[in-house]
């Protein structure tokens, strides 16, 4: 683990620790300057607030507020705001590093941040939602900016939290400016194919991973785990092209079926019983903990964070693990992944999709000039695969995991924008 333990908890949970690990390696292994390593140890800015909000009973009840700007040196920061209650100061802080890396990977003009808000938002009226959404976009009036900081949805929140942001945040600036936040309705200038595009990236990640592997893509088996919107298009996309499904789970239940799931029915029935998959009939119910380590070729965990541990990575029996969550994978797993030979896509490369489409709906915001679903299809799917060849290069020239090539990849664009710009 990283010996910089003053900006994060000292226990081992600690999400941020995990990106400091993974950071020293590829340092490291490329040489990066101490500099320029010291510098991306330090988020650039660390905002919490207090939010009291009127509830409906009448009474006031006080909400923690979060947004870290972790670099600036690419670009505006950019990264979703989650209401959860684990919300706190250290996931933030490694999630708004993630995105600086995530953006840097897919080649983007932006940095990374992250926000969030301590609550508990399925116990909440839709006016209380709305007025704690607005309350969040007003205290960070500064902080927020169509060309410094730009959020978007993460979990916990939609297309409706960000509509509620914007027009508060227009409001409190006098100003119509739509690229100030992402993942908006398309009918307030969202951009179309957003709802998909991780998902989306999920999949093309795979089908370039599956062609290095020289694998055949009708002839392989995968699993999901994780059901809601990155899981279920990426079964769904993965599907279309060939891929037999023979898994899928979320937080209610796991399904097995080695001669494939009917993804459109399972769809269907998620979204018709409250988007979970509990008593899905396409499928055997199998204990959760079983899905990850059933026999497939492709696992996509897509769910939560540090799901694959020391304690399950030998059990796995997956070629191929292409990356869905945020953090899937502890630090004390990566090696035991590698010895078994098993290729990781990592998450700041698979998941990318969408923040690239966010990047895409920031840009047509700016021109007053909206895409085609399918011109953003394409383009999404150009600038993915272009992203992967970079990280497979940087992995193949430096003999070394596909994280750690991600990594690289994105540390060698960062540390050009510190020395070009400076750092005092």
């Amino acid at each position: 683990m990283s010996t910089l333990t003053v900006m994060a908890e000292s226990h081992p949970e600690s999400m941020f620790e995990a990106v400091l690990a993974r950071l020293d390696k590829a340092a490291k292994l490329m040489n990066l300057s101490d500099d320029v390593l010291r510098v991306l140890k330090h988020p650039s800015k660390e905002v919490k607030v207090s939010l009291p909000i009127m509830m409906d009973s009448g009474k006031i009840q006080v909400f923690e507020g979060y947004r870290t700007v972790h670099s600036t040196h690419l670009g505006p920061s950019k990264g979703g705001i989650r209401y959860a209650m684990d919300v706190n100061a250290d996931e933030v802080m490694a999630l708004a590093a993630w995105m600086s890396f995530k953006c840097a990977v897919a080649n983007l003009p932006f940095g990374g941040a992250k926000g969030g808000i301590k609550c508990d938002p399925r116990s909440m009226s839709v006016g209380e939602l709305e007025r704690l959404s607005r309350a969040y976009a007003k205290s960070m009036k500064d902080v927020f900016g169509v060309n410094k900081d730009i959020p978007a949805p993460d979990m916990g929140t939609s297309g409706r939290e960000m509509a509620w942001i914007v027009d508060e945040f227009n409001k409190i600036t006098g100003e119509d400016s739509p690229g100030v936040i992402t993942g908006k309705p398309v009918s307030i200038g969202g951009s179309l194919g957003r709802d998909a595009a991780t998902g989306r990236g999920v999949m093309v990640n795979a089908m370039c991973a599956l062609k290095k592997m020289g694998l055949q893509k009708n002839e392989v088996t995968a699993i999901v785990q994780g059901f809601g919107n990155v899981g279920s298009h990426a079964a769904r996309l993965l599907s279309a092209e060939g891929v037999k499904i023979v898994g899928i789970g979320d937080h209610t239940a796991s399904f097995y079926n080695e001669k494939g799931i009917d993804i459109a029915a399972a769809i269907d029935f998620a979204s018709k019983n409250n988007r979970i998959l509990k008593g899905f009939k396409g499928a055997t119910e199998i204990p959760s903990d079983q899905l990850l380590i059933s026999k497939c070729d492709l696992l996509v965990p897509a769910a939560l964070q540090n799901v694959i541990t020391e304690d399950n990575a030998g059990k796995i029996q997956a070629k191929l693990i292409v990356e869905g969550a945020n953090g899937p994978t502890t630090p004390e797993a990566d090696p035991i992944l590698n010895d078994k030979k098993i290729i990781v896509v990592p998450d700041i490369l698979a998941n990318s999709g969408g923040v690239t489409v966010s990047y895409f709906e920031w840009v047509q915001n700016k021109a007053g000039y909206y895409w085609t679903e399918e011109e953003v299809n394409s383009k999404h799917d150009h600038k993915m695969q272009i992203a992967f060849e970079s990280v497979w290069n940087a992995t193949t020239q430096f003999k070394t995991s596909m994280r750690i090539g991600a990594y690289i990849t994105a540390l060698q664009r960062i540390e050009q924008g510190v020395m070009l710009k400076g750092a005092y």
